[in-house]
């Protein structure tokens, strides 16, 4: 889209006047952060406060005099006017004033509305590039020659559950886990990274929903240089520094 495009959709956008498919184009642009949609959308913004605060000019004296007379003639022979710039003028004054405030009231609305919505959008584009990033991490681990895939199975608390660790040394790894009961109130389960004769090294703690699946981005462990097997345990919410509970899931190579 060119400029002027992006300028005709802003101020559409801003009146809440777009189609469905060109609105989606818009918001589109500004979760990319599109530089042009962004300003265009903030510059109509302001354009549109600018004229729903700008006071009304008070008529020439000319308009004033012809208001009078209309009055006077339509109050007919025997009431008396009312004194010129008195009675009346502040009147109409005092209405010219109250638009213009309810003017700057629904022109500030329009614009906090607007905010809070590119607000909305940019918290919506930071979620959507933290997912890209790990979905990009997943890849590179997948990718990686070095990556081992362990296939752990369900023990006596859990038979049917089974799990994948796509292990990196270097990189960490990627835990995905099916058919595990839902856990009590207060507990979790804890993922442990066995090495050798060792004691069990937490590698994170995860929750499962309603079907059973879990998943948890493993960071890289330090001071752990082979993995030998990976476990599963049920334990109090937060995790422990050791295993203390039942296995749930265990595997290794």
């Amino acid at each position: 889209m060119n400029r002027d495009e992006i300028g005709e959709l802003a101020a559409a956008y801003a009146l809440g006047s777009l189609e469905a498919g060109d609105r989606a184009r818009f918001e589109a642009l500004l979760r990319t952060g599109d530089p042009e949609a962004v300003a265009a959308l903030r510059e109509f913004e302001g354009t549109l406060t600018d004229l729903a605060a700008a006071a009304p000019e008070t008529p020439p004296p000319a308009v004033k005099e012809q208001l009078m007379e209309r009055i006077a003639a339509a109050r007919g022979p025997g009431r008396v006017a009312p004194r010129r710039g008195r009675a009346i003028w502040p009147a109409v004054l005092t209405g010219a004033m109250a638009a213009g405030l309810a003017a700057i009231v629904v022109g500030s609305s329009v614009s906090s509305t607007y905010e809070e919505r590119l607000d909305a959008l940019a918290r919506d584009a930071e979620q959507l590039e933290a997912e890209l990033r790990s979905q990009q991490a997943v890849i590179t681990i997948l990718r990686d020659p070095a990556t081992r895939m362990v296939a752990l199975a369900g023990q006596s608390p859990a038979p049917t559950a089974r799990a994948r660790m796509m292990w990196h040394a270097t990189a960490g790894g990627v835990f995905v886990a099916a058919g595990l009961p839902a856990a009590p109130a207060g507990k979790a389960y804890q993922l442990w990274a066995i090495a050798g004769s060792d004691a069990p090294v937490s590698a994170g703690v995860f929750s499962v929903d309603a079907s059973g699946a879990g998943s948890l981005a493993v960071r890289p462990l330090p001071g752990v240089a082979t993995v030998s097997a990976f476990a599963v345990t049920l334990e109090p919410a937060g995790g422990l520094p050791a295993p203390s509970g039942e296995i749930y899931l265990h595997g290794g190579s």
